[in-house]
């Protein structure tokens, strides 16, 4: 559909006197036509053929304040009122411009037009009467006036066999030359035009070739050359080239003489210079011919447009005239002026807006506006606006001197402007005095200038000045500031105030970034990372103070306290104990930290790292701690002293049991166990926290919560130093532990309490202790929640609310989109936690060589593989698509149970199916292995998430005569399989990864062999460390079996995800990886290599139920 447009539009780009010559032309439109975006048509003037107007309607309404392209053969030449006309047509009656009928049979059978046929007559006719001898005819008479041209046309007349007449001057007019009168020949009119052309302004000197008019004059046989007597003339006609020479001649002027540019001929002819071109014409034999000259024409014309000079400027133009060329004449002197030194020239853009009233603008209605450049340029303090040609300033003294101008530069430098889409404006609507040529921003999109064009162009060299009028202004902000008040209604906590400077006054930001986190989802949804560190935020403070910060900036600001907003906007609210935060403000932020001198003091020694103190292990501590075992203490006793709880996150075999109890005895022996330490631990690991409780803090009073009889024991809680119970009986003795306070509350292998609303999780929650502590070598096994959940019970509201906490750190941090989050997460959890891993502190620890074993399913059990993948495939397909992933996760757990059910042996897999018997190709490797292994000395702990593997296993171990032992969670003596391994009785201990992973000191195995992969690869490491701890004496040597292809290759990958997501929070990396999500789920059920997937619901052979 072809454009329109609207009055208002033709309002704007016609002025209203013009409009009302339109209604003399509405009857004078023909033929016309709108041609997809080309509106045209031929409108009858005053001439005999009528103009043709074409207007370009694509072009005039790009933009709201797009300009009119039009063209029409009128003198005028666009935007005139035959251009009116047609517009104003158009506008009235659009139907007259559609495109003509097709021709039809009919049509083309028609007899020859009438108006065809005169046509033919006319110009046969024409062609048949000879021509007409004109009386009237023109002359030019050619002369010079200060070596410049003066052509001057004539009407003539010449009766037939009469004398030849000059009659007055020829007016040369736009109609003469549109329709030149009969006796005016091709030669004739082109002069003419030239002559017109230079006289209305059109054509400047340089562009007029007066040897080619001359040419021209002397081809037509009209020209004449004034003579040397009055009233004489000589027919001109072309002569050789000749010498001219530039000199100087004193010439009296105003009463004495001065010197005067001069322009000699050779042959005494008379010489002419006009901008690019020079001639001579010789009065005498009427010759006119090429000027030839030793400098440029250019700068002879120059040379001859100076005017005499002064005595005290002849030296400045002799000093010129030798750096422009040397070969130009000079007059006299000696004094030259001085040259100034400049140290720099600096390009200034400077903004305006200025009002302006255009011509059919009514007298009522209010001033427009427009915003325009304009550009100087700063020679230290000497200031040159573009066009300016000025070489000359006063020094410091008041003395004239050479400003020595790079002009190349300067054009450089324009043209530098149009990358911003900076133009010269050819028709300004306002004048700028003394300002130069404005400059018109053709995209009007002033706020990407001044966000992303201006410092571009700062760092190429530009300063940029804005007009006091100039009404487009953005104030960049980088520094702001923090202001940390105690909240006087609350203890414990500050009340937080971000604030900008914005000219001269404090602006509040807190707001302002409210909006932004309302109006751009990005910042909120885990998207931070997508926003470009360059990109530009644009804030409104409201009296149309606009402020721009940008995103890298505001990045780690809005990531630290987005959780902070309310929705309601209120106070901005930081608990005294998120230290880590307010290191991270400073620091990562860069946030200017301002508050009461009192309220700074706090604040700083809050963000102190604790320097901590040499501190004594206890007299009765039947143990030697080694280095790090004694920062450990020295670290539990700093959070005992500021009143805060903590995570001792060491690896798994350095201590933290020792370390704990060094710190509760140290506390017993100063006086401050006024009320008993109450440590949960998971049931596996009672008996050694007991034994090692009787081992090394043998003072300290143990009561440990356990067995049918353990009611009895309540009452004498408080009697006792240390109390030990399990997570399973937090719930069931809750009253019985909610009757007592506890000085020391105590979470071994906290990461068990990983669901907030279980009923452990509640029931930690009510106990009242005095100070909180987490242990555990693996603080996120699977997600950030587990985090939570452990800082919730440690520092409740330290990380906010669940929701808040998901929403605005675990599920950006977990879906890998924003990185720098889960960096500035670990700081915030830095001062409260503390790790070392053993090949950072236990250094004499023998190596550890990871091996992994790949083993190929073949035959019966790979076809059993695809089987069941095919079938469970699409069973979570069905089961997502109508559910999604999120409620499908019982049906997806099942489908990749059964599947590693088939890596590990077919005869895990559930039914009597004959698929069943399919060998195993792990149980294979380890018939090949294992007696190996044995025959030379090894020591193995065999790990498997499936106890009825372990089963299948031991059968194998009987048929191969190997002794073994095993434990699994049905294992009712413990002891006894620990002792007689670790006795060396047995080579082999069989153990499943949940019952086993933790609480087992095996220092005697020195191979360590995972045969199922699990999902979280802290539980395979804490397995692995159950040999690999202090303790151990020689390499251990672990050994992990994967099907090839399969589900465990992907769980291997996953795995991978999983410790680098660890890694970032505890140890501070700067990369996180994304969770479980649709893409893994692909994967995990991908086919195995080699085995094209069938596509659609053709028939499948069950899968084993």
């Amino acid at each position: 559909m072809a454009l329109t447009y609207t009055d208002e539009d033709l309002l704007r780009w016609i002025d209203e006197r013009t409009l009302q010559k339109t209604a003399h032309y509405l009857s004078s439109v023909r033929d016309l036509q709108l041609q997809g975006d080309t509106l045209s048509a031929d409108v009858q003037g005053s001439a005999r053929q009528p103009y043709h107007v074409e207007i370009d309607l694509a072009a005039s309404t790009r933009t709201a304040r797009s300009r009119l392209h039009s063209h029409c053969t009128c003198p005028v030449g666009q935007n005139c009122k035959h251009v009116a006309t047609v517009l104003v047509i158009q506008l009235l009656e659009p139907e007259l411009a559609q495109d003509p009928a097709p021709l039809s049979a009919q049509d083309l059978a028609m007899p020859p037009r009438a108006e065809l046929l005169d046509e033919l007559s006319r110009w046969q006719a024409a062609r048949s009467t000879p021509a007409r001898a004109h009386p009237r005819g023109i002359a030019f008479d050619v002369g010079t006036f200060q070596n410049r041209p003066a052509i001057l046309p004539r009407r003539t007349h010449q009766p037939a066999g009469g004398p030849l007449t000059f009659e007055k001057l020829l007016d040369i007019t736009p109609e003469l030359l549109l329709e030149p009168p009969g006796y005016l020949s091709q030669d004739d009119v082109a002069v003419l035009a030239q002559l017109w052309a230079l006289r209305q302004g059109r054509m400047k000197g340089r562009q007029f070739d007066i040897n080619a008019t001359l040419q021209l004059i002397v081809a037509s046989g009209h020209g004449w050359i004034h003579g040397d007597g009055p009233g004489q003339r000589v027919p001109a006609r072309s002569g050789a080239p000749r010498r001219g020479t530039l000199g100087w001649r004193a010439l009296p002027q105003q009463g004495t003489t001065l010197p005067t540019p001069w322009l000699e001929v050779e042959g005494g002819a008379q010489g002419m210079v006009l901008g690019q071109s020079a001639c001579y014409l010789d009065p005498a034999t009427g010759e006119v011919g090429p000027l030839l000259l030793d400098v440029a024409v250019a700068d002879a014309d120059e040379f001859l447009e100076l005017p005499p000079l002064l005595p005290n400027e002849e030296p400045i133009v002799a000093q010129l005239l030798m750096q422009i060329d040397p070969a130009l004449p000079r007059p006299g002197g000696d004094a030259a002026l001085a040259t100034l030194q400049v140290q720099a020239m600096t390009p200034v853009l400077r903004l305006h807006t200025v009002e302006f009233r255009p011509a059919w603008l009514g007298y009522r209605a209010p001033s427009q506006w427009a915003d325009v450049a304009t550009v100087a340029f700063e020679y230290d303090e000497h200031v040159r606006f573009l066009d300016d040609p000025t070489l000359f300033a006063h020094d410091a003294e008041g003395r004239l001197a050479l400003l020595p101008r790079d002009l190349a530069e300067e054009a450089r430098r324009e043209k530098e402007l149009r990358s911003a889409q900076l133009y010269r404006d050819q028709n300004p609507r306002a004048v700028l005095d003394g300002a130069g040529p404005q400059f018109d921003l053709r995209t009007h999109d002033w706020t990407h200038f001044l966000l992303d064009e201006v410092p571009r162009l700062e760092a190429l060299g530009w300063k940029i000045e804005p007009a006091d009028d100039f009404r487009h202004r953005i104030t960049r902000v980088d520094d702001i500031q923090l202001d940390i008040q105690t909240d006087p209604k609350d203890e414990g906590w500050f009340t937080l105030a971000l604030d900008i400077q914005v000219d001269d006054r404090s602006v509040a930001l807190a707001p302002l970034l409210q909006q932004v986190l309302q109006t751009d989802p990005r910042w909120l949804r885990g998207q931070i990372d997508s926003i470009g560190d360059d990109e530009n935020i644009l804030l409104s403070a409201g009296d149309n103070t606009r402020i721009a910060l940008r995103a890298g900036r505001l990045k780690p600001v809005i990531a630290l306290l987005a959780d902070l907003f309310t929705q309601r906007g209120g106070a901005l609210r930081l608990s005294a104990r998120d230290r880590g935060r307010l290191r991270a403000l400073q620091d990562d932020a860069r946030l200017q930290f301002k508050s009461r001198k009192d309220t700074r003091a706090l604040v700083q020694r809050l963000m102190q790292a604790p320097a901590l103190g040499e501190v004594e292990p206890p007299a009765g501590l039947a143990a030697t701690l080694r280095p790090y075992q004694r920062e450990g203490l020295a670290w539990l006793q700093y959070l005992r002293q500021q009143d805060l709880g903590g995570v001792l996150a060491d690896d798994m075999g350095l201590g933290k049991t020792l370390q704990t109890l060094a710190h509760i005895l140290l506390e017993k022996e100063a006086g401050r166990l006024q009320q008993p330490a109450l440590v949960v631990v998971p049931t596996s690991l009672l008996h050694n926290w007991q034994s090692e409780a009787a081992r090394f803090t043998p003072d300290l009073r143990v009561l440990v919560l356990h067995g049918n009889d353990r009611t009895d024991d309540f009452a004498r809680i408080g009697e006792h130093d240390l109390v030990l119970t399990t997570y399973p009986l937090l719930w069931r003795d809750e009253a019985a532990l909610q009757a007592h306070d506890y000085h020391l509350l105590i979470l071994d292998e906290a990461q068990q309490v990983k669901n907030p609303k279980s009923r452990a999780a509640v029931t930690l929650r009510t106990l009242h202790a005095r100070h909180r502590l987490c242990l555990t070598g693996t603080p996120l096994e699977n997600h950030l929640g587990e985090l939570w959940t452990q800082f919730d019970f440690l520092l409740p509201g330290l990380l906010g609310s669940e929701k808040l906490f998901n929403q605005h750190w675990r599920h950006p941090i977990e879906r890998g989109t924003d990185p720098q989050r889960a960096h500035l997460l670990a700081q915030r959890l830095r001062p409260f936690m503390l790790r070392r891993r053993k090949d950072q502190v236990a250094t004499e620890l023998p190596a550890k060589t990871l091996i992994t074993r790949s083993v190929a399913l073949e035959g019966a059990q790979r076809d059993l593989y695809e089987t069941v993948r095919a079938s469970m495939e699409a069973k979570v397909r069905e089961a997502v698509a109508s559910q999604g992933l999120g409620r499908s996760h019982i049906v997806v757990l099942d489908a990749l149970l059964k599947l590693r059910q088939v890596c590990c042996d077919p005869r895990l897999l559930p039914g009597e199916a004959p698929a069943r018997q399919a060998p195993s190709a792990k149980l294979e490797l380890l018939r090949d292995m294992l007696p190996e292994m044995v025959e030379e000395g090894r020591r193995i702990l065999l790990f498997s998430q499936f106890t009825s593997m372990l089963a299948l296993i031991g059968q194998t171990l009987d048929e191969l005569g190997l002794g073994y032992v095993q434990l699994t969670g049905d294992t009712q003596d413990r002891a006894t399989p620990v002792q007689r391994f670790m006795q060396g009785e047995v080579p082999i201990f069989l153990i499943s990864l949940k019952a086993g992973g933790v609480g087992l000191n095996l220092t005697a195995a020195d191979t360590v062999i995972h045969f199922d992969p699990w999902w979280n690869p802290a539980a395979e490491n804490q397995a692995t460390d159950r040999a690999h701890r202090i303790g151990q004496q020689q390499p251990v040597f672990v050994y992990r079996l994967i099907a090839a292809g399969s589900i465990e290759e992907r769980i291997a990958e996953l795995q991978q995800r999983k410790a680098a997501l660890a890694d970032t929070l505890l140890e501070g990396a700067d990369s996180a990886a994304p969770r479980f999500n649709d893409e893994d789920l692909e994967a995990l059920l991908a086919p195995l290599p080699g085995v094209t997937p069938k596509r659609g619901r053709g028939r499948r052979r069950a899968a084993p139920q």
